[in-house]
């Protein structure tokens, strides 16, 4: 099986994560300790949705909070350490909630793009103490991504159209005769 889409027509939504505990801080605690990589403001106008690049919106009890990423702690290093999702965990998830394995660890589930920003509260409300959700991934980061022969880290794109299994390969050619060497099959 397989389906090609030109990465025009190719959709990314975000892929937000859900937490179930603040590994024993309290929420001014672990607001300080986040504080350090991110400034943090109050959501009052109701905008549950990061509006830009390096800024991850906070639910954090019952209510929302923008994370705008400090200047000094952006990492260019690679393709992979530019990428917001990495950035939380390199920066969050890993030093201040000791979660090191997003695939394995039970304290971490992820919210998938078509499912919304109401079933992240939900799942607040239900099982979990906090939420990041993250501003979509561009396609270019991944194909930068993929040049560099780095692997995206997990749960960072939600594709739409949505195949019913597979995996998204980048096509391209080196022969400069043959067109359409920008296309996403998956």
């Amino acid at each position: 099986m397989s389906l090609v889409i030109p990465q025009d027509e190719l959709l990314i939504m975000d892929y937000n994560r859900v937490i179930k505990t603040l590994n024993g801080m309290s929420s001014e605690e672990f607001k300080k300790a986040v504080s350090k990589s991110y400034d943090i403001a109050p959501i009052t106008n109701g905008e549950r949705a990061p509006k830009h690049k390096h800024q991850i919106t906070m639910l954090l009890d019952n209510k929302w909070h923008t994370l705008d990423l400090k200047k000094e702690k952006e990492n260019r290093s690679s393709p992979l350490t530019h990428i917001d999702c990495q950035m939380l965990t390199d920066l969050i998830l890993d030093p201040i909630l000791g979660i090191k394995d997003l695939k394995k660890d039970q304290r971490i589930d992820f919210v998938g793009g078509i499912r919304g920003l109401n079933e992240v509260e939900r799942r607040c409300r239900l099982d979990c103490v906090a939420a990041f959700c993250m501003y979509p991934i561009e396609i270019q980061e991944v194909i930068d991504v993929s040049n560099a022969g780095l692997i995206m880290p997990p749960k960072s794109t939600w594709f739409e159209p949505k195949p019913r299994s597979g995996f998204v390969v980048r096509c391209y050619n080196q022969n400069p005769s043959i067109k359409n060497n920008n296309q996403m099959s998956a």
